[in-house]
């Protein structure tokens, strides 16, 4: 998850500063001050802002998850006409400047401002300020199992209608399809969290949730589909086919997967004939894709990836993994990770 902190006055911005060290350095997290006291902070992932409606606007889009260190009076009014769909929206957590809470605004399941809430209060002593109904009493909502295993809750009617049975405490079962590639992974970490499944598809009479790439039309019966997972990689001149897999099986490790969740492999026009990336696509059975330099350049810009100054010069973009991977609208799943000669990057295709 890609993280923008901003900070609305000198005094946010340092208690911004403390945020931004104590979140986990392998995603990005950038923080945005007042250009007038910027020259204070001497951080590249320290950036300064002229206009903070501005700074709120671009960063929406920019990045997974929003920080902002305001009175949540600003932050709503500033960011209510960008807000769309909660499927797709961002998360966004508010922080009063003395660090007494957490609020967790928007996008609080499927964003995950839930559990960033959570995460920030612990680091810095606030209190996470959670409103979700199901949270508030202690409950397991489908659409919060659906984000902690990253799979797309469907049809977006059926969320309301099996959070309110869950609210209501009513009996909810539980289905993976035996057809689902990776059906085992599933079963084994819903049971993880607690809950009771079935290897089977449910039938039509009764309220469940069903962990499927299959559609079903069903009032009430919630899909959970898998969302796709983009490898972007970049690599050296001449980097083979099993030097490439060994790194993206390391970093599909590091998010708790394996090579058989990869779905789409991409990279740029210029490693369009690299035989060791062509082969590694094969032997996956997924598509590759390459993009050019302009359509990489674009998204660089657009979420403010940190470039290489080495890469860019030898093929004139300087992120290659991440631009790519996020060419597939998606939140990060792993910031670009360099081995010996294969730079991977992985996303979530939202």
């Amino acid at each position: 998850m890609r993280s923008a902190i901003i900070a609305a006055t000198a005094k946010g911005a340092k208690l911004g500063q403390v945020v931004q060290e104590n979140l986990p350095t392998d995603m990005p997290v950038h923080l945005y001050v007042k250009n007038e006291v910027l020259p204070q902070y001497a951080d590249d992932n320290v950036f300064g802002y002229e206009k903070l409606s501005t700074a709120i606007k671009e960063n929406f889009v920019a990045y997974d998850a929003l920080i902002l260190i305001m009175a949540s009076g600003i932050a709503v009014r500033m960011l209510a006409p960008m807000i769309k769909d909660k499927l797709k929206d961002p998360a966004v957590i508010v922080m009063d400047e003395g660090g007494k809470f957490a609020i967790s605004l928007l996008s609080g399941h499927i964003g995950g401002a839930n559990e960033l809430a959570r995460l920030i209060a612990a680091k810095t002593r606030a209190l996470p300020v959670i409103t979700t109904a199901t949270d508030v009493g202690g409950l397991m909502a489908p659409d919060a199992v659906a984000a902690k295993l990253n799979l797309k809750p469907t049809p977006r009617k059926n969320i309301e209608k099996l959070n309110s049975a869950v609210l209501a405490g009513r009996e909810i079962s539980y289905y993976v399809s035996p057809k689902l590639n990776n059906c085992n992974f599933y079963v084994k970490s819903l049971k993880k969290m607690g809950i009771a499944v079935k290897v089977e598809r449910p039938n039509n009479e009764e309220l469940a949730v069903f962990v499927t790439d299959e559609s079903l039309d069903a009032d009430n019966i919630l899909l959970l589909r898998p969302r796709r997972l983009i490898a972007g990689i970049g690599c050296r001149r001449g980097t083979t086919a099993e030097e490439i897999l060994a790194a993206l099986s390391d970093a599909c490790g590091r998010i708790g997967r394996s090579l058989e969740f990869v779905d789409k492999i991409a990279s740029t026009e210029v490693k369009a004939k690299e035989a060791g990336l062509i082969a590694a696509a094969k032997k996956l059975n997924v598509p590759l894709e390459f993009y050019e330099n302009e359509i990489l350049a674009k998204i660089i810009k657009e979420k403010k990836l940190v470039e290489s100054d080495f890469v860019k010069k030898t093929i004139g973009i300087g992120n290659v993994a991440e631009s790519a991977a996020l060419v597939t609208d998606g939140i990060l799943a792993l910031a670009k990770t360099k081995y010996e000669k294969v730079t991977v990057a992985l996303v979530w295709e939202k």
